[in-house]
């Protein structure tokens, strides 16, 4: 377990995963083990989406990639290599074509293994901000590589009053609710503002989307993303990658507790 601290302000990191995140005790972090979803935060890369009516294949532009839903990072362990009390970096590494087992196997996927046809580098990092926590990652690999990424974070809920303030809306429970697991979409979004018994405002550069996710009325997932996979069938899910270009690709989220 990593911890940072800044002042008011405590995160707890467990293997890369944000567990916890309080300020002045206030918890913002939906907690495992609670109703709703046994993770707190976890990324959604090289795709994002469902893949089981195609066969858990994802066309690129080299072959067909074994992937089952959200991808195939989230089955791969983070290495810490930097920390401090501010700050820690983690890091994961995945070279072609290697053959990653599916922890959904049996019991929800077909397929027992999932493999890419692309090797990247993958690197997240937690910073504690005056104003906040950031978090970043950085995507590197050949040119041209195919991606998509998504950051899935949830926070914890108190009241059933909690909404959401978006492009200019008001967005409740209900209306995330009644979407069910597709996920309500977020288009030509970089802020969104949560109020609950205390305001949090999430900030983005690079993702430009949302999708809002929930089936109770204790958590929120509030998840920026670069693409929102049901605009397309899942034999298209190919259709929303964008291409790693000559440098690494970076994304930002900053988590901001509002007084």
């Amino acid at each position: 377990m990593v911890k940072l601290k800044l002042d008011n302000q405590t995160v707890r990191i467990d293997a890369g995963e944000l567990v916890g995140y309080e300020l002045d005790g206030y918890e913002i972090i939906h907690q495992k083990g609670s109703p709703g979803w046994r993770n707190s935060d976890t990324e959604m890369f090289p795709i994002i989406g469902p893949t089981a009516d195609a066969g858990f294949m994802v066309q690129t532009p080299r072959d067909l990639a074994v992937q089952d839903q959200h991808g195939l990072l989230r089955e791969l362990k983070y290495e810490l290599v930097d920390s401090s009390d501010t700050h820690a970096e983690f890091h994961k590494t995945y070279k072609e074509r290697t053959p990653v087992v599916n922890s959904k196997f049996p019991e929800k996927s077909t397929r027992q293994y999932l493999f890419y046809t692309y090797s990247f580098n993958f690197v997240k990092k937690y910073r504690l901000l005056p104003e906040g926590l950031e978090i970043t990652f950085t995507i590197a690999g050949e040119r041209d590589t195919p991606f998509m990424l998504g950051y899935h974070p949830a926070f914890k809920i108190y009241t059933k009053d909690a909404t959401v303030e978006a492009n200019g809306k008001t967005i409740t429970l209900n209306d995330i609710i009644s979407v069910g697991s597709r996920a309500l979409q977020v288009p030509n979004c970089t802020e969104i503002v949560l109020s609950d018994q205390k305001a949090v405002r999430i900030e983005t550069e690079g993702f430009d989307n949302f999708m809002l996710w929930t089936e109770v009325e204790n958590m929120l997932c509030i998840e920026p993303i670069t693409f929102y996979p049901y605009a397309v069938e899942q034999k298209n899910l190919h259709e929303g990658f964008q291409f790693l270009k000559d440098k690494d690709e970076l994304f930002k989220v900053l988590i901001t507790p509002i007084d």
